[in-house]
């Protein structure tokens, strides 16, 4: 039987606004199901009411309506709110602490003793690259940094849910290296990463499962595998193109886009790519370039929000 850390139902939330008479509808009957041990990635435009959906699972904001479990209990439990670790998309972090400091305050604040603490503020400090700043200031720290920072404090208290909006926002490519290696790290330890990014190439890197959301709903949702699932597209260029060819490639194949020389056509099965570069040929095409491709995340994303749009 599989274990939801997280399971909403029919989640809603509508801003309401007196003064004007309107109301935004920000999340909208939001079904999820996020299963433990995974990396789930929780993807949409901006304004799609991904961080709304964020700060109700947190206990931040009140739902209009529906309701959600986290680990199978409610938000209010303190035992489920001990077990959640979180990275705000916005962080603001007291300037005038240490590195240290300020993970012995949060740790304080998550009921952390003085020996846990001992051990654990140089152990996530060394995971996210800080170590050797442990007592520099925070108002030294470049943007970066202090989101290895706030990594560290979400990661201290060792939760089972790790919640992170945008982690790698401001971090260079070998910083993103390491925060990818970091969730596979706390994956490989049972603990489920519920992540929010616009970064699709990361997110595809790391990720098993995915909701797409658009205006408040989802959109497509399950794992990477199955979502990306889709027929064969090649892109094929060709020295000269003449309409028998052009004949044979639509006798096994569907011309999704054609430019002079170049187009691009999608087989019902992988197949099939090796009829449609045979039935090239043998109509007397000169081949450049054949190249199959896989949909990408970001493709499934862009397809997804214009078809929803």
């Amino acid at each position: 039987m599989t274990e939801w850390v997280i399971e909403t139902h029919q989640l809603r939330k509508v801003y309401r606004s007196y003064l004007r008479r309107r109301s935004l509808v920000a999340v909208d009957s939001l079904n999820l199901r996020v299963p433990a041990g995974c990396v789930f990635g929780f993807l949409g435009p901006n304004g799609a009411g991904k961080t709304t959906t964020i700060m109700m699972l947190l206990g931040n904001v009140y739902p209009t309506s529906g309701s959600f479990r986290i680990f199978g209990r409610a938000i209010h439990d303190i035992s489920v709110r001990r077990r959640i670790g979180f990275l705000p998309e916005k962080f603001q972090f007291h300037e005038l602490l240490t590195a240290e400091e300020l993970l012995w305050f949060h740790g304080r604040l998550a009921g952390m003793d003085r020996h846990a603490l001992a051990r654990r503020v140089p152990e996530v400090l060394e995971q996210v690259g800080l170590l050797e700043r442990a007592r520099s200031r925070v108002r030294e720290f470049s943007k970066g940094m202090q989101q290895r920072l706030g990594i560290a404090q979400a990661i201290l208290h060792d939760p089972d849910l790790i919640i992170l909006d945008e982690p790698t926002s401001a971090l260079d490519p070998l910083g993103r290296r390491d925060v990818r290696d970091l969730i596979v790290r706390l994956k490989s330890r049972g603990k489920t990463v519920f992540l929010n990014s616009h970064l699709l190439s990361e997110v595809e890197m790391v990720c098993d499962e995915v909701a797409i959301m658009r205006a408040g709903k989802v959109q497509r949702q399950g794992s990477l595998d199955a979502l990306l699932q889709v027929h064969p597209v090649v892109d094929v260029e060709l020295r000269s193109p003449s309409e028998g060819v052009v004949q044979a490639v639509r006798e096994v194949a569907t011309v999704l886009s054609e430019n002079g020389t170049r187009f691009t056509a999608e087989v019902q099965r992988e197949e099939e790519i090796p009829l449609l570069a045979r039935r090239i040929v043998e109509a007397g095409g000169e081949l450049v370039r054949f190249v199959p491709r896989r949909e990408s995340l970001e493709d499934l994303f862009v397809r997804v929000v214009e078809e929803s749009s």
